[in-house]
């Protein structure tokens, strides 16, 4: 096998990462799949893809099936910006309301549990629905959306005066554990990398060269992001001023926490060691 299907979460966060792969500054055999996170979950868990970002939170279901590349991450330091909880009432004032989430993640819903039973104290009744706030409002006291949808849901909001609060899940998991918080990790198959590590080394050494390549070229993310979202320039620049991309030893930490307090609250079934190719 030398083509890769690699899958490209369809948000500004990913940008970064595969932006010289998409404007030919690096080139390589491979198909770049795009999609919501949990899209390509599915597709990935199924062997529809080689290599994708991965859900947290699915990692930690299926890292039996998964093993980790190295020094890529979709991480944050407490904003994130991008994963947004809308309200009608303060959060800790829920208990026994309806929260709707958004069907196209699946970190983000984990962390939103995470912090309702550990953070909040709070038990609410959670409802999986499309990412329209309104819709999602008209059926409950509460919204989450992630990604673009929320950037521009929040853009929104703010122009339109309404008056609805606005929980960053980032900046809560940060008061809450003090630390970052890593939504997504980059994985191939444990299969294809026991049988063909020199395709792990190149999709690794590729994806690191591209971040590179993309953070150097900061402007032209900028552009290509307000061509595809309609969101202001100022706004993406500080968005990707926000997100991180680096997988160390904070993240590292910062993810095991996660996986901890996810397996506190039944969301996994056990308690999740990282396996990192090359470690």
């Amino acid at each position: 096998m030398t083509r890769l299907r690699i899958g490209q979460v369809d948000y500004i966060n990913c940008l970064p990462v595969y932006h010289a792969l998409e404007d030919g500054l690096l080139v390589d055999d491979l198909e770049l799949v795009k999609g919501t996170p949990a899209t390509l979950n599915k597709m990935f868990l199924n062997g529809e893809l080689d290599v994708t970002p991965i859900s947290s939170i699915e990692y930690a279901r299926n890292s039996d099936q998964c093993i980790i590349l190295p020094n890529l991450s979709i991480s944050a330091d407490g904003k994130v910006e991008s994963i947004l909880l809308f309200s009608q009432l303060p959060v800790i004032e829920m208990e026994g309301k309806k929260v709707c989430v958004t069907t196209s993640s699946a970190t983000s819903v984990a962390l939103l549990r995470v912090l309702f039973e550990h953070y909040y104290h709070v038990e609410v009744e959670i409802i999986a629905a499309e990412p329209n706030l309104d819709a999602m409002l008209a059926a409950s006291d509460g919204a989450l959306l992630i990604g673009d949808d929320a950037m521009r849901a929040h853009r929104k909001v703010l122009r339109d005066k309404r008056d609805l609060l606005v929980t960053d899940l980032g900046e809560a998991w940060k008061d809450f554990t003090g630390e970052k918080m890593v939504y997504a990790v980059w994985v191939a198959h444990a299969a294809l990398a026991a049988a063909k590590p020199h395709i792990m080394s190149r999709i690794s050494n590729l994806l690191f060269e591209s971040r590179a390549l993309g953070l150097n070229h900061r402007p032209a993310l900028v552009e290509k992001a307000h061509r595809r979202t309609k969101l202001p320039r100022g706004i993406i620049n500080d968005y990707l001023e926000t997100i991180n991309h680096e997988l160390g030893d904070d993240e590292c930490r910062a993810l095991t926490t996660f996986f901890d307090f996810a397996y506190k609250s039944g969301l996994t079934d056990e308690r999740i060691k990282l396996n990192i190719w090359g470690e």
